[in-house]
């Protein structure tokens, strides 16, 4: 029984636990695949592309785009609109390909919601708090107030790991990517429910 199909990875965890950097690290390695862009109301930080890191509108285009259903998910964090477009990722998963989403724990409950048959989900952590409260301050992309608030934001999202089905602690980059590698590779041959029916039901094909 070949699964033929798409899949999808979700990758969830506070920001600073490197999710892009372990991503960029098995990207090569895990075949086709398509990266979901998220589509944004907040601004456009420096070294940003529109269409490349997210698709970035104002808000009133997001909530016309809520109007015509055209998310798969969306959710507000930190005061901006953050959402999945759904054409995008009904296309990859007809050719076949593993749709890849970064996002948080409310964008993960509504995907395995919609998806679940084909969705396996992975939470990135760093190995405490105040590892991530470095890895926030090393970026000197962010304030003092938007650091804190991401800090409060990672200790809830923490109280959510359990609905994932595996947990990554990036302590070491590569020994966290190994792990990856391996949980995209078998993301690939998840089977959905309705396909190991059909499967059950043609498998018994001798007559009594």
């Amino acid at each position: 029984m070949n699964h033929k199909s798409g899949a999808i990875l979700v990758l969830s965890g506070p920001s600073g636990a490197g999710k892009s950097s372990l991503l960029k690290e098995v990207i090569k390695d895990i075949g086709a695949c398509y990266f979901s862009i998220s589509t944004t109301t907040r601004p456009i930080r420096v070294g940003e592309e529109d269409g490349v890191h997210y698709h970035f509108v104002d808000e009133a285009e997001f909530k016309k785009d809520i109007e015509q259903d055209l998310f798969l998910e969306y959710a507000v964090v930190h005061g901006n609109y953050y959402g999945t477009s759904i054409k995008p990722v009904k296309e990859a998963l007809k050719e076949g390909k593993l749709v890849i989403f970064d996002i948080d724990v409310q964008g993960n409950a509504t995907i395995i919601n919609r998806l679940g048959d084909i969705t396996t989900s992975v939470f990135i952590s760093p190995p405490t708090l105040s590892e991530l409260k470095k890895r926030l301050e090393a970026r000197q992309t962010d304030s003092q107030e938007v650091i804190d608030r991401r800090i409060d934001m990672a200790k809830r999202e923490m109280q959510r790991v359990s609905e994932y089905d595996f947990l990554i602690v990036n302590d070491n980059l590569q020994e966290a990517a190994e792990v990856l590698r391996v949980i995209a590779k078998a993301a690939r041959v998840k089977i959905p429910a309705n396909e190991i029916n059909d499967f059950v039901r043609s498998w018994e094909d001798i007559e009594q």
